[in-house]
């Protein structure tokens, strides 16, 4: 990627981050959303979390590079995603902590998303990010003469919409969303990942499925169990995954 688009992403990224920083601050203090790891357990806590993120932002990025024959290091949404949270799991097993933590990281989770795809859109063809060939009128081109479906807006898109309907269930004081918002989140990322791996020039590594499918199916198992084991907790109070 030359410096240019270099320059793109990075600041996408960087308002990703602010975007999601910010959302998180005041819906911890309007909806009343709760953090329950002590003080004294929360550096290591959030070490866990970037050493575990960033792990698999770089893993899984490569590993698929490396499948659809491109032997570059490359870092994945996907893969920072599975990472922290199968890192985290991993964490509270080991620090003590038996409560949910994720809560609180749902609505910035989201619009992370929302907004860090646009990076990788006006990052164009170098992200590797783009879509396969279409005629659809919305077609864009990348770069490279091609048009090409806007893969990076349909997720963009996707997450926008449940961010929307979250927070619209956040004031309303739905709790069990709330409660519930970061397996909500991450199961509806899986879904809509799945489906737009059938729009991108990645190769199949299982039969018919990318590297990134088969993480999104692996989301999308955990994030049923959990909830399938939070019924009839409607009324407790909110916390993280």
């Amino acid at each position: 990627m030359d410096a240019a688009h270099l320059a793109i992403h990075t600041t996408f990224d960087a308002l990703a981050w602010g975007a999601a920083a910010g959302l998180a601050l005041v819906l911890g203090r309007v909806a009343r959303i709760d953090f329950p790891v002590s003080k004294t357990q929360r550096p290591s806590y959030f070490a866990a979390l970037a050493a575990s993120s960033g792990l698999g932002a770089y893993v899984f990025g490569t590993l698929n590079m490396i499948a659809c024959g491109r032997w570059e290091v490359a870092r994945s949404i996907e893969g920072a995603i599975f990472g922290a949270v199968f890192g985290i799991e991993i964490y509270k097993r080991f620090a003590g902590v038996p409560a949910r933590t994720g809560a609180r990281f749902a609505a910035p989770f989201a619009i992370g998303v929302v907004v860090g795809r646009f990076g990788c859109f006006f990052s164009g063809i170098d992200d590797f990010t783009y879509g396969t060939p279409t005629n659809l009128p919305w077609a864009h081109d990348f770069g490279d003469g091609v048009m090409r479906h806007p893969v990076p807006l349909y997720e963009s898109g996707a997450m926008a919409i449940f961010l929307a309907l979250y927070l619209i269930a956040v004031f309303g004081e739905r709790r069990w969303f709330i409660v519930n918002g970061f397996y909500l989140a991450a199961l509806w990322y899986a879904v809509q990942r799945f489906a737009w791996e059938y729009f991108k020039p990645y190769t199949p590594v299982v039969g018919p499925l990318t590297l990134f499918q088969l993480l999104s199916l692996a989301l999308g198992a955990y994030a049923l169990a959990m909830l399938a084991t939070s019924k009839g907790q409607s009324n407790e109070r909110a916390v993280l995954a």
